[in-house]
């Protein structure tokens, strides 16, 4: 169904609460038509007031993502950009959530904890504190190759990363693997600071305005997330220290690629310009970013 602006509506159908190779598509898209992906909250719901509690993080249950979106003509060997023209909020309200046996301090925690938040005027209120909104979508990624992944585990094919550069402007890119490449989406946040150190942002739906392009040959083995600034390159792993080297050895790759730089030579500009970033401690994988402005990596294919 489109809407009076012309993007088609994507909403309701079965939610998807892990990614695996044998998706089926939901929905079926032609590269770069708009849409309208309306996204529910992390929790499907469940939390409504502050006397609402979450004592435990269900795996097969949580980061209920919309999808998949298959993408006509993309096969194996390709790239998704799925760049996002806008987020909104469509509620008053959103939930922070701390979750026993779940977040970096859990050490610390004994029992769930709710707090409401007021949104209005773009800001987030917390308390006296008045936080500008900024959404971001936690969990984005396609089919992955092998394996089956749950909405809460970040990998190679995206899923968990919550990362809050996946946010309006954006144009992140996606490994396809399986025919179709077979997109999803959920685990919404109206605000949240790097690292997620309590395991929630401020929870809520969104309703994301996007566009799906496609990138024939141009497959790569992690997300890259492009800003009108840099390129952000994504990798998640056991530790933060691996995840590291992956996301490190993608921005070498990059720039030996599409700038013609020896690996030693790339190896080097990754030390001077490159900045590592964290974007979540508290999954069951760690999720890294190693950023490099656009002025030193242009663009990360290869010239024609």
């Amino acid at each position: 169904m489109a809407g009076a602006d012309g993007r088609r509506t994507i909403e309701g159908g079965e939610i998807l609460y892990a990614f695996h190779p044998d998706l089926a598509a939901q929905w079926t898209v032609r590269p770069g038509e708009p849409i309208l992906v309306r996204c529910p909250d992390g929790v499907g719901g469940v939390i409504r007031d502050p006397g609402d509690r979450y004592h435990a993080v269900d795996y097969d249950r949580v980061n209920g993502c919309v999808g998949p979106i298959a993408v006509e003509g993309a096969e194996p060997g390709d790239r998704l950009v799925f760049a996002i023209e806008d987020i909104t909020v469509p509620q008053a309200w959103g939930y922070v959530l701390v979750i026993p046996k779940f977040g970096l301090l859990q050490s610390h925690v004994d029992e769930a904890a709710t707090r409401i938040v007021p949104i209005a005027d773009g800001r987030v209120r917390f308390g006296g504190l008045s936080i500008p909104l900024d959404p971001c979508i936690g969990t984005i990624g396609t089919a992955p190759a092998a394996g089956r992944f749950s909405t809460v585990i970040p990998h190679d094919h995206g899923g968990n990363m919550d990362t809050t550069a996946i946010r309006k402007g954006a144009r992140v890119h996606f490994p396809v693997n399986r025919p179709g490449g077979m997109l999803a989406l959920g685990d919404p946040k109206a605000v949240m600071g790097d690292g997620e150190v309590c395991g929630t942002g401020v929870g809520v739906p969104i309703d994301v305005a996007a566009r799906i392009s496609l990138v024939k040959g141009g497959r790569l083995p992690r997300p890259v997330i492009e800003t009108a600034d840099d390129w952000q390159f994504v990798a998640s792993a056991d530790t933060l220290e691996a995840a590291c080297r992956l996301a490190t050895e993608d921005l070498i790759d990059a720039l030996v690629r599409a700038a013609g730089l020896s690996w030693t030579d790339g190896y080097m500009l990754a030390s001077l310009v490159g900045d590592l970033r964290i974007s979540q401690v508290v999954d069951p994988l760690m999720t890294v970013r190693m950023c490099i402005a656009r002025r030193y990596l242009p663009a990360i294919d290869a010239p024609a």
